[in-house]
């Protein structure tokens, strides 16, 4: 398998890809598109990335783009260890959350790049806009958290868990007010061994 990713090992989506390979234990390798040139438009790439974007997984003569299509067919493809809940309705609610979290709180994501995860943290404050953002991902976190269990779906990871724990950690990392339940979660996700392959990757400067 081929996995392509950003030149700065900086997109939460391609994170999610790599830490679904890893837990999965598939053998794979990594290219890496310069994004700022335009690299990912290139004719070949495009042939292989419906969306033109990163990530894009090559399974041999199958190609496939869009992180949570990606995550879905490994997890439905290949055997070991599970990337979501076996009960139909905890991975549903799994499949909610990525959703979610790739269609709004775009005031956070826009000035708490993830930029602030891998090279430096942002000096400026959070607006008003952002910060009711932030509210509303407190909230839902903490709803989905409110079994008590460290995961999402209780006792057992998923990859859903690195979605969440990304963008809590936008903030968490970057230095801003995070409830103190909220912060150990993302913390904890943060450090399991397959993320903490993405996060010590040697990075290119900006």
């Amino acid at each position: 398998m081929q996995l392509y990713v950003d030149t700065h090992y900086a997109s939460p989506y391609a994170l999610s890809v790599f830490v679904a390979l890893h837990e999965k234990g598939l053998p794979f390798t990594v290219t890496t598109l310069d994004l700022s040139r335009g690299e990912q438009q290139a004719e070949g790439y495009s042939r292989l990335s419906l969306t033109q974007r990163v990530p894009t997984l090559v399974d041999g003569g199958f190609s496939l783009s869009e992180s949570s299509a990606i995550t879905e067919y490994l997890d439905e493809a290949y055997p070991g260890n599970a990337l979501f809940p076996a009960d139909i309705r905890a991975r549903a609610q799994a499949r909610q959350v990525q959703g979610w979290l790739r269609s709004d709180l775009l005031p956070i994501r826009s000035e708490r790049s993830t930029l602030v995860l891998f090279y430096a943290p942002s000096l400026i404050p959070l607006s008003a806009e952002a910060e009711r953002a932030a509210n509303k991902l407190f909230a839902v976190a903490s709803g989905c958290l409110a079994h008590g269990g460290p995961y999402l779906s209780g006792e057992q990871w998923c990859i859903a868990d690195v979605d969440l724990a990304v963008m809590l950690n936008r903030l968490v990392r970057n230095g801003d007010p995070v409830p103190a339940s909220l912060a150990d979660y993302a913390t904890r996700v943060w450090q399991r061994p397959s993320v903490q392959l993405w996060v010590n990757q040697q990075r290119p400067p900006l």
